[in-house]
């Protein structure tokens, strides 16, 4: 397959062919584990493109982090589809009757219900960086030093968990289907490898809309004064709202020395360590914009 394909069809292919294909298993009743045979072909196409087209080749290479992010990767995801088992009942007991427009196409629900959870998401990012005990949990995603697929779905549990909350809680008070939901949980797995894979990808202008990689590179970039930007997670609209949103083409590629905790190089890499981490650390307060602990 040619590089242009793969980085000009690798977005596409992503966001419309392997999302829309999870839409319709679910719409026509196909065996939940079907879900988990895509994402697992959703993650081998990103692990493909990343080889075919790397954005830095050596951001393939492991650095002893494979096993870690795997495991994030997995305790994560199991999370984030284990919450669809209380979803019904959350509705039944929370929903307020009729505001959900169940009378929209499918494919409009699924849309709608991204936009809500997308401002939800984002403006916990966004706070993540201010707030102290947000940050802590919040900073083991930051401590990357490359940017691959699974860096995405690299996140403390605490901070994911209070992420999906906010995106998703305004969406069980209007009574979303719990059918809606389940491809929008797999649409945010998707996300996160397209947002942080290694794949050189072109959007074009859309660059300026959805929160691809090609914008979320800036946002990890190891000094605060540099990386507080670019926080969507679908899309850059709250970016926009907050003048948060940045992109300038560069002349040179970023590399793992702008990437990381610039006042925290140290930060542990093993998994257990990482879940530790946010309960030992003490900044008096800050967050990390103010206290300038985390990268962007």
């Amino acid at each position: 397959m040619s590089e242009a394909v793969v980085r000009y069809g690798y977005c596409p292919v992503m966001l419309v062919g392997v999302n829309g294909l999870a839409g319709c298993l679910v719409v026509t009743g196909a065996p939940g584990w079907w879900l988990f045979l895509l994402l697992g072909l959703a993650i081998a196409i990103s692990f493909g493109a990343e080889r075919r087209v790397p954005y830095v080749k050596d951001w393939n290479l492991s650095q002893g982090d494979g096993l870690r992010d795997t495991l994030h990767a997995l305790v994560n995801e199991a999370a984030n589809f284990g919450t669809l088992l209380l979803l019904p009942f959350l509705i039944s007991v929370l929903a307020i009757e009729g505001v959900w427009p169940r009378d929209w196409h499918f494919l409009l629900q699924v849309l709608f219900a991204i936009l809500v959870l997308d401002v939800g998401v984002t403006l916990v990012h966004y706070a993540s960086h201010r707030v102290e005990f947000l940050w802590r949990f919040h900073a083991v995603h930051h401590s990357v030093k490359r940017m691959y697929g699974f860096n995405g779905l690299m996140k403390h549990p605490v901070h994911q968990a209070i992420e999906m909350l906010a995106g998703t809680a305004p969406l069980v008070l209007m009574g979303i289907p719990p059918s809606v939901a389940l491809v929008l949980v797999f649409t945010v797995a998707v996300q996160l490898l397209l947002q942080h894979s290694n794949v050189d990808y072109r959007v074009g202008l859309l660059r300026y809309v959805l929160a691809v990689n090609e914008v979320h590179r800036f946002h990890h970039q190891k000094e605060p004064t540099l990386g507080d930007v670019n926080f969507g997670l679908f899309t850059t609209l709250v970016d926009h709202l907050l003048r948060t949103f940045h992109y300038e083409s560069r002349g040179e590629r970023f590399s793992s020395e702008e990437l990381g905790i610039g006042a925290e190089p140290q930060y542990p890499v093993e998994y257990a360590q990482q879940l530790l981490e946010p309960f030992r650390r003490r900044t008096g307060g800050e967050g990390r914009q103010d206290a300038e602990l985390a990268p962007g």
